[in-house]
């Protein structure tokens, strides 16, 4: 979860929890914070057990459906596909003699 978070990052955020909160309260907003934390994932894992128990085999098929839906494992399954193969190369084009007009496409302008 807060894996692309580092040392400065932390830092940053802590010193502004004590500017804002002041040293004296800030314990019991991490006590709280923490709380929160644990039943939202309470919460979240007894959503799921129950979706898990009422839909069955059903579950796993949405969770997998599901999952080819984040971004991450697009670009994960298109890369381990097949390498895509080069276009063709465009033939060679006509050099225009002196004199001669460039071709006009109508389309283009």
């Amino acid at each position: 979860m807060f894996s692309d978070i580092g040392v400065a990052e932390l830092l940053v955020i802590a010193i502004v929890a004590i500017v804002v909160f002041g040293p004296e309260r800030l314990p019991e907003f991490a006590r709280q914070l923490g709380r929160l934390v644990r039943t939202v994932r309470q919460m979240a894992d007894n959503a799921k057990a129950d979706l898990q128990r009422e839909m069955g085999d059903d579950f796993t098929t949405l969770r997998d459906e599901l999952k080819g839906l984040d971004p991450r494992e697009m670009v994960k399954g298109a890369v381990d596909d097949e390498p895509i193969a080069a276009p063709e190369p465009k033939p060679a084009q006509k050099r225009l003699e002196p004199g001669e007009p460039p071709p006009f496409d109508v389309d283009a302008t």
